[in-house]
């Protein structure tokens, strides 16, 4: 598993949850672990096994932690990166949902040696839409969903989601039926990072 992913995890956990609590998961994880390291390639086995930790300590099944991993990666100062890498797929939440397709080229782009599994989209109607996540990454799906939720809150869309469960060839199947393109404001979103500017 790329190190960005397991990076991610650890985030998630020390500011959602806590130091100590993340301390007490990564001694369970591997004895002497301390924190990831994003650019390093880890055994799949040591993200499974967070979770599985952190599971059981929030007495929380593993797919709701994953949505809320999700909806962290797009509300966090942390992985603000993420949230400007997301939002470049379209002015609208429609257009976001559209641009998924690309999303693991973009990422790509960015980490060449992240791969993502492969995404498509299929709009059944005005309001509906039909998302099927590849094989090679099983627990993305979930965390895909967390992530579409806070995008719509982020664009100000009225939405309902449902993760539609995993076929028997590893295919994930979520779906989403969008109500109100306007909903609210949403939060502000600059194309230029003025950051970087000064």
């Amino acid at each position: 598993m790329h190190g960005l992913v397991n990076k991610a995890v650890e985030c998630f956990v020390r500011d959602t949850h806590g130091a100590a609590i993340w301390r007490d998961i990564a001694s369970k994880v591997e004895p002497g672990l301390e924190r990831f390291e994003p650019m390093l390639l880890y055994a799949d086995d040591m993200t499974d096994r967070c979770l599985s930790h952190l599971a059981a300590h929030l007495d929380m099944p593993v797919e709701a932690i994953l949505e809320d991993l999700g909806t962290y990666l797009v509300f966090s100062r942390t992985t603000e990166a993420l949230r400007r890498l997301l939002r470049f797929g379209g002015v609208t939440y429609s257009d976001f949902l559209m641009s998924l397709d690309d999303l693991p080229d973009r990422v790509r782009l960015a980490v060449p040696d992240l791969v993502l599994p492969e995404i498509s989209v299929e709009q059944e109607s005005e309001q509906i839409y039909k998302i099927r996540v590849g094989t090679g990454m099983v627990s993305f799906g979930y965390v895909l969903v967390g992530v579409l939720r806070a995008l719509a809150d982020d664009y100000g869309t009225l939405v309902m989601l449902e993760h539609e469960g995993t076929d028997d060839a590893g295919v994930n199947r979520i779906s989403i039926e969008v109500h109100e393109i306007d909903f609210s404001s949403g939060r502000p979103f600059d194309l230029t990072d003025r950051r970087a500017t000064g």
